[in-house]
C-alpha cells in the first residue's frame, strides 16, 4: 500500500524501535477523557502509530477506529479485539458524520494539515462529543543526565527538528484549536528504564533519525559517553517523567471557518 504524498513520514523507517521505545499514557488520562463523554460507542484514534493509545481507549469504548497514515508504523499496532486499524491521512479518514464521541490525537496533531482536519474531526464528533490532541516535552531524570538529554536536543540536533514541532515546544499554547474547551487536570508520563531503554527511546527522536539520514552520524551515540557518565551503573532502573500538555473541547455549537 502507497503511503499518501502529502503524508510527513518520520516514524516509518523505526517503526519497531518506536513501538518499543516510546512511552506509555497513564490510564488515568483515558479515565478521564472517558469521564467527559455522554456515549461510550465509538472513539478515534487518529495518527495511532503503534496503537497505545487506542488500546487503552477499548477499556472504555465498544469500538476503536485507530488510523494512521504509515503502513509500517500499523504493521507495529498492538491488537485488540475491538480497535480496528485503518491506513488513512488525517483529513481523509471517511468517518461517518455525528458518529464519534471522543476524537484523540497522541502527539501527533502537530503533522497535520489542519485546515482539512479540524472540519473532519468536526463533522464526525456526535452532539457533545469530545476532542482531545496532546504532546509531552522533553524527559526528566535528574539535573545530571537532564543536562545531557538537553544538549542532545538543542545542540547537537536543534537545526533538524522539523518546524511543525514548535507546537510541541510551546506545549500546544499556540496550536489552532477551535472547540469549546475545557481545562484538562495535569497529567504526566513515567517509566522505569535502563540506560539502554533511555538511548533505544533517543533513538527514536525524529530530529535523531534526521541527522543520521543526512550526516551517517549517529547523533545519541555522540553524547552516550556523557549520558552514561551522569547516568551510573548501566543496568540501575531509573524513574523517567515526561511532562503532558492537554488541549480538549468540544464540539461549537456553530461552526465557524476561519478567515
Amino acid at each position: 500500500m502507497t503511503v499518501h504524498p502529502e503524508f510527513k513520514d518520520y516514524f516509518s523507517a523505526d517503526s519497531a524501535a518506536y513501538a518499543e521505545f516510546r512511552p506509555r499514557y497513564p490510564e488515568a488520562l483515558f479515565d478521564w477523557l472517558s469521564s467527559l463523554c455522554l456515549g461510550h460507542d465509538l472513539a478515534w484514534d487518529v495518527g495511532t502509530g503503534n496503537g497505545q493509545a487506542a488500546v487503552e481507549l477499548a477499556r472504555h469504548f465498544v469500538q476503536v477506529i485507530a488510523t494512521d497514515a504509515s503502513p509500517t508504523q500499523l504493521a507495529h499496532a498492538a491488537p485488540h479485539q475491538r480497535v480496528l486499524y485503518r491506513v488513512a491521512v488525517a483529513g481523509e479518514a471517511g468517518m461517518e458524520a455525528a458518529s464519534v464521541d471522543l476524537v484523540t490525537v497522541a502527539q501527533a496533531v502537530h503533522w497535520f494539515d489542519r485546515e482539512r482536519f479540524w472540519p473532519e474531526v468536526r463533522d464526525a464528533l456526535a452532539l457533545n462529543g469530545v476532542v482531545a490532541v496532546w504532546c509531552y516535552g522533553l524527559l526528566r531524570v535528574d539535573p545530571a543526565v537532564d543536562a545531557v538529554v538537553d544538549h542532545l536536543y538543542e545542540e547537537v540536533l536543534g537545526p533538524w527538528w522539523p518546524p511543525d514541532r514548535t507546537l510541541v515546544v510551546e506545549s500546544y499554547r499556540t496550536l489552532d484549536f477551535p472547540f469549546r474547551e475545557i481545562t484538562a487536570p495535569p497529567f504526566s508520563m513515567e517509566a522505569v528504564w535502563t540506560l539502554r531503554d533511555l538511548a533505544g527511546y533517543l533513538h527514536t527522536w525524529s530530529a535523531a533519525r534526521r541527522y543520521q539520514g543526512q550526516t551517517g552520524e549517529n547523533a545519541v551515540a555522540l553524547v552516550l559517553p556523557q549520558l552514561a557518565h551522569a547516568w551510573g551503573d548501566p543496568v540501575m532502573q531509573r524513574t523517567i517523567r515526561w511532562p503532558i500538555a492537554m488541549r480538549v473541547g468540544r464540539r461549537p455549537v456553530r461552526w465557524l471557518k476561519r478567515s
